[in-house]
């Protein structure tokens, strides 16, 4: 069996395989969204979200089909005009870069994927009406830490924060209540086959929609939320990733333990890949390094032999991404994927490359 270390889509829960075969013979796949039995299962799923992921009981859940579809979210129904973008990777440009498209007056700024976000001499446009971020880079193995957003939330005034939490939440212990928006597709940390992404919404960031009241597109937030007071959707949703999650979120443990455990077999992953001198971690400062997604670099051809020798081996690593792309590989360190997967991973590597 393939082990898949793909930072997204990802490994599955292996309970999964039954929870399709329940779902099937249960007919939860042809259930009508505008049923009783939906929004029961709607009620249940956000229950199981907020209890599982430690999400204020004041905050909005909403569900979407992708962590891009979040960003059009944002910048048509929290957004007046103007964005403000900081970034250190290319998923959070390319968020900055969609926003520009639908707000041309949206601004970005990048800064140095090794060095924390200098929030203290940060200058936030007063024109900006939501400052958005992203936990975790996927692109490069990067991450801000909770006293980066503390500082920030605290920063701003009058705008909302907006948190790109794609391959961090449900697998680490965010503090939601330090920012206003908070996103992530499920294939990652939630463990959950692709095609969902779920949205967390503070009271300011409601309060914004509904000020705002923006109602021209299927997936306004307004409409979301109207429909959200029956546990309903504005369109016909992915039932049986729904199901799945209600599932998957039932059987898991609490988040801060799950926290506890990704951490520490990060820490692991970066001592054991310390000695190998054939390639290193991409972020030499460990500060700024992701929990959650482990980028390696070296040479271009070896990079590419070695996902190869890996695949070969039933190993799935992860492509590089953007300018990393030739020259690095990257580890999914997610909820779903074992302890026993990581140790043929390093079976793999001390035997061929140690």
């Amino acid at each position: 069996m393939l082990l898949n270390f793909y930072p997204g889509p990802s490994k599955v829960y292996p309970e999964v395989r039954q929870y399709l075969a329940d779902a099937y013979d249960s007919s939860v796949i042809t259930l009508p969204h505008r049923s009783e039995t939906f929004m029961q299962l709607m009620r249940a799923t956000v229950a199981n979200l907020k209890k599982k992921l430690n999400i204020p009981q004041d905050y909005y859940i909403f569900l979407a089909s992708s962590a891009t579809e979040c960003w059009e979210i944002i910048a048509q129904s929290l957004t007046y005009s103007h964005s403000f973008h900081l970034y250190n990777g290319a998923f959070g440009e390319k968020w900055y870069q969609y926003a520009h498209k639908i707000c041309p007056e949206a601004q970005g700024q990048e800064f140095d994927p090794e060095e924390p976000l200098d929030v203290a001499n940060l200058e936030i446009p007063e024109s900006a009406e939501v400052v958005c971020i992203t936990q975790n880079e996927t692109s490069n193995g990067t991450q801000l830490n909770a006293n980066t957003i503390l500082n920030l939330f605290n920063k701003c005034k009058d705008q909302l924060l907006a948190v790109d939490a794609t391959s961090s939440m449900a697998g680490l212990n965010l503090k939601y209540i330090k920012a206003d928006i908070w996103f992530a597709s499920v294939q990652k940390c939630f463990g959950l086959p692709p095609g969902m992404a779920v949205m967390v919404c503070s009271p300011r960031a409601l309060y914004r929609a509904k000020k705002i009241d923006e109602k021209n597109h299927y997936n306004s937030l307004v409409l979301l939320y109207e429909k959200m007071l029956n546990y309903q959707t504005s369109y016909t949703p992915n039932t049986l990733n729904i199901y799945l999650m209600y599932r998957v979120l039932e059987q898991r443990d609490v988040i801060k333990n799950i926290d506890q455990h990704l951490v520490q077999r990060a820490q692991h992953l970066y001592e054991f890949f310390e000695p190998f001198t054939q390639f290193r971690p991409l972020i030499t400062n460990p500060e700024v390094r992701s929990n959650t997604v482990i980028a390696l670099q070296g040479p271009d051809k070896l990079v590419e032999e070695i996902k190869k020798h890996a695949l070969a081996n039933n190993i799935q690593l992860g492509n590089g991404y953007g300018k990393w792309a030739r020259t690095t590989f990257r580890i999914a360190n997610f909820p779903a994927i074992s302890d026993t997967d990581f140790d043929a991973l390093k079976d793999f590597f001390v035997k061929h490359y140690n």
